[in-house]
């Protein structure tokens, strides 16, 4: 298959961010070609959005989002993770999809040697930290063109219907009234979903929420706080507790 087109990018960055899911993000990389469907994102919609890394303006960090669309923003966090995410709209204008999981496809023994903590094959490539690793992406891919076959591109899955839940983002804690906006998306039932969070549990139940069917009981979540110097890059992770 052939990368998704420039055009697929260069349009409002929620429909990007949905139309994303189940399609396949591709890393070709020394260890061989590694796959996997993306079954979660979220949508980062330009300066005026506080929880966007351009929200204070251009940086050398975030040069790469306000180039052309469908190129790779990568950018490290907590002296530990890469966080891979594309570039959305008309050049000059900041905005970008990050990738937050995946259920791998292809290369997956190479993914294990790269995550060699993972218990199971759907933890590979849940989270954004996790997808980098799993797919050996950082800072070198950072700028590089998806639109065309490289080291790193999207190309379309196979068609299926599924359903999509959308919520509020995670760690955007300081992010004033952009906090609460339902700009993280992902496919209902994936194993590989990064982050299950009692407000996950009511948005689907909302979609869900036709007579007879039980929907997802909310369940209780161990709240993670870590903060950096730069307020821009404080996190707040909550992950589903088993009851």
């Amino acid at each position: 298959m052939t990368p998704l087109p420039r055009g697929f990018y260069d349009r409002d960055t929620i429909e990007v961010a949905k139309e994303l899911l189940g399609k396949v993000l591709v890393r070709e990389a020394p260890a061989g070609r590694m796959a996997i469907k993306i079954v979660e994102t979220e949508a980062y919609v330009g300066p005026h959005d506080k929880a966007c890394h351009a929200s204070k303006g251009m940086t050398e960090r975030n040069r790469v989002m306000f180039g052309e669309p469908g190129h790779a923003y990568v950018y490290f966090i907590y002296g530990m993770y890469h966080c891979l995410n594309i570039v959305t709209e008309r050049e000059g204008y900041p905005a970008a999809v990050l990738i937050r999981a995946g259920e791998p496809l292809e290369g997956v023994d190479a993914m294990w040697s790269m995550r060699k903590k993972a218990r199971k094959m759907e933890d590979l490539a849940s989270g954004p930290g996790r997808l980098c690793m799993a797919m050996d992406i950082d800072r070198s891919l950072n700028g590089v063109d998806m639109c065309k076959k490289g080291p790193l591109y999207v190309e379309d899955g196979k068609a299926e219907s599924f359903d999509i839940v959308s919520c509020r983002r995670v760690g955007v804690e300081y992010a004033g009234e952009y906090r609460d906006k339902p700009w993280r998306f992902y496919i209902r039932d994936s194993p590989s979903v990064s982050v299950f969070t009692t407000e996950d549990a009511e948005a689907d139940n909302h979609h869900r929420g036709h007579r007879g069917h039980r929907g997802i009981k909310p369940q209780r979540t161990q709240r993670l706080i870590i903060t950096t110097e730069n307020a821009e890059d404080s996190y707040i992770l909550k992950r589903a507790c088993i009851p």
